[in-house]
């Protein structure tokens, strides 16, 4: 009895805690975020838009990027069922970028607009291609005003200092820039490797699969010997526990 109580007390606090984490993850999931291929100081970098709702159920119509003050221009990628524009801002003064060149104007926002609404629950990616700055640890964020059928929403709130940016009704989509990556060298470092007979690019994967025999079929007969060893371990032992019970 003691025992079915624990596991129904059991079940009905898994269950419990289930229901909070959902409702979490719900929370959550109304809001739009950003999802770069890339953080690392200076890299060009990929972001997605990401989001799956409507202003409080309602189709959205729009969705306007703001790009932070660090970022110059974004490329926006074509994306079905949306047209797209480049919204461009005059500087207060000129501003000079890396290579030398001086900007009067900058791109300040991207915006996308649905050429059917998009209905509330259909989940939707939207991408532009940005070239991070140099500053490592350095925050940008990227405000979004969701445009609806009925209504919009402003994902704009960044939290302060000692605030927790998940107690924020609609936060915006921020990312951390992160430490450059070193300079890939793979392709200088395979020409030596080629020359000392080792295999590279498509030989090198041909040398390592099964079918290419070497040193992944000597480890497959390996393992097969010490498999045989080891029913033959098992047998013996078996044998052994039987002669013990008569």
């Amino acid at each position: 009895m003691k025992t079915t109580r624990f596991a129904i007390r059991t079940s009905l606090a898994a269950a419990a805690t289930i229901g909070l984490a959902g409702l979490g993850a719900g929370a959550a999931s109304a809001h739009v975020h950003v999802n770069p291929d890339s953080t690392a100081a200076g890299s060009s970098s990929v972001l997605g838009f990401d989001f799956a709702h409507g202003c409080e159920g309602s189709p959205t119509t729009k969705i306007a990027i703001t790009l932070p003050d660090q970022l110059d221009d974004a490329t926006p990628t074509a994306h079905p069922g949306w047209s797209v524009e480049k919204v461009t801002e005059k500087l207060d003064a000129p501003k000079k970028v890396e290579g030398g060149a001086s900007i009067t104007e900058r791109v300040s926002q991207i915006v996308y607009t649905a050429k059917e609404p998009l209905a509330d629950g259909v989940r939707d990616v939207l991408s532009l291609k940005v070239q991070l700055p140099e500053a490592e640890g350095e925050t940008l964020v990227f405000p979004v005003l969701q445009t609806c059928e009925k209504g919009s929403t402003d994902w704009a709130q960044v939290a302060e200092e000692g605030q927790d940016g998940h107690d924020l009704e609609s936060p915006a989509p921020t990312l951390t820039v992160t430490a450059a990556q070193p300079e890939e060298h793979g392709h200088a470092a395979a020409e030596p490797a080629a020359q000392e007979g080792v295999g590279t690019g498509t030989e090198a994967a041909a040398s390592t699969s099964p079918a290419g025999g070497g040193g992944a079929g000597a480890a497959g007969w390996v393992g097969l010997g010490a498999g045989l060893l080891g029913l033959a371990a098992g047998g013996t032992a078996l044998a052994r526990t039987r002669g013990l019970k008569k």
